[in-house]
């Protein structure tokens, strides 16, 4: 059985941001700013986590490494533009009710959990993809409308790598029906939690 997804495959979303997250974000810019830089801290933190809980995967460490070394350029990317605007981290974040509720849906069995938050990772990022592109096509500024089309294009090309990772290790069939279920579970997080114009 073909193990590989087609070239031109692109995880479809079945929930559309809709344009009062937008107005949102670019209203409260520099909290949007703030969330986006914990995202790339978080999501550098996460391919390394997959490493630390699968030592064993020797077959996705590379990549994972090579993820983790991106999201972190990213992070100081935008960490960057909030000092320049005078921003600083807060001494409490508040948790990411979108990301812990996904979460919570993985299945339990060790073998199900890690498809699932391989899964999830993919879906984590095609989201992020989404809304960079987003805040790219609506923000005034052009410096921020160049930066977020250039970080909405990168984060696109993440959205496959990790379900091509659960390819490694499971049946294609097994992998694409936990994704359509998960893309469904995704779709009713979003829609029960706040327009309040952060990434997630």
């Amino acid at each position: 059985m073909e193990k590989q997804l087609p070239k031109d495959y692109k995880i479809q979303l079945a929930f559309e941001t809709p344009k009062e997250w937008v107005e949102a974000a670019i209203e409260n810019f520099d909290g949007f700013l703030i969330d986006h830089a914990d995202n790339e801290r978080k999501a550098s933190n996460m391919a390394l986590s997959f490493i630390a809980k699968a030592p064993e995967k020797v077959e996705i460490i590379p990549e994972l490494i090579d993820i983790a070394l991106e999201e972190l350029v990213h992070f100081k990317q935008v960490y960057k533009i909030m000092t320049k605007r005078g921003l600083s981290f807060p001494k409490e974040i508040e948790k990411d009710l979108y990301v812990n509720r996904l979460i919570k849906a993985c299945r339990s069995g060790w073998r199900e959990r890690f498809m699932d938050r391989l899964i999830i990772a993919s879906i984590v990022e095609t989201r992020g993809a989404e809304r960079f592109r987003l805040i790219a096509e609506n923000h005034p500024e052009p410096e921020m409308e160049a930066f977020y089309t250039m970080l909405y294009k990168s984060e696109d090309r993440h959205g496959n790598i990790f379900v091509e990772m659960a390819l490694v290790y499971y049946e294609k069939d097994e992998v694409l029906k936990r994704l359509d279920e998960m893309v469904q579970i995704e779709a009713e997080i979003c829609k029960n939690l706040p327009l309040n114009g952060l990434v997630h």
